[in-house]
């Protein structure tokens, strides 16, 4: 099976995309290290579904963004040529699955830290401020994009209660615009372009980079213990 790969590169920095494993993602100083880890991450990905994996896989890459964005610090503005077409109502109802699925995992690795307020990382500082520490920090971090992704494709929700809920709450707000499964493209913020297939993605992939963080964070600060919910190696 060939993992479709969108490449997008500030430089040598480097993001790459599943494109068709919604989410699925690596990044790296250049395009070959971040190639060296997909398959590694797409293993990962389908672990985490319960799918099958196949028996062989192999990249390819089907699309370039060259961006100004810091790549190195998952900065991305990138739109994807198959994010531009239609949804039919079944392949939504899988996506919003999958977008809830990612929440309600983050949320229960979340729940599995024993001090949510205790980290053995240092401060750092990116393009949009302090780095998340904590297990607070970062699952806040990541609650916290839900009226932003839903607001960029003229849905207005918010971000209040648990992750799941103000996903859920978003995904009922799109769902009583009509025609909102014909995945119209948005001009957003930033001079950024938006459809709802792109929304999805980026749930996905902002949860998996977050709780990979949180994950790894988690299992040093306490010596291991942590449940590994998203089947990162």
């Amino acid at each position: 099976m060939k993992i479709q790969c969108v490449w997008e590169h500030n430089g040598n920095d480097s993001i790459l995309y599943a494109n068709n494993f919604v989410g699925a993602y690596t990044r790296g100083a250049t395009k070959d290290i971040a190639l060296q880890k997909m398959i590694r991450e797409v293993v990962s990905y389908l672990e985490w579904k319960g799918e099958a994996v196949p028996d062989s896989l192999e990249t390819v890459i089907v699309q370039e963004k060259a961006s100004e964005l810091m790549i190195s610090d998952a900065d991305s503005d990138v739109l994807f040529e198959e994010e531009k077409s239609p949804l039919s109502e079944s392949e939504y109802e899988k996506l919003k699955a999958l977008a809830l699925k990612s929440a309600q995992d983050f949320l229960d690795l979340y729940e599995t830290i024993p001090d949510r307020n205790k980290s053995c990382l240092p401060a750092r500082k990116t393009f949009y401020g302090q780095v998340p520490r904590t297990a607070s920090e970062m699952y806040e971090h990541t609650k916290n994009v839900n009226d932003y992704y839903f607001g960029e494709i003229g849905v207005e929700t918010d971000h209040e209660g648990t992750i799941v809920e103000c996903r859920q709450r978003g995904f009922a707000r799109l769902e009583s615009q009509p025609d909102f499964l014909k995945n119209i493209v948005y001009p957003g913020s930033y001079d950024e372009d938006w459809t709802l297939r792109k929304v999805i993605r980026r749930f996905i992939w902002h949860d998996r980079i977050h709780a990979k963080a949180m994950y790894r964070m988690a299992a040093r600060t306490f010596d291991g213990g942590i449940p590994n919910l998203f089947h990162f190696v």
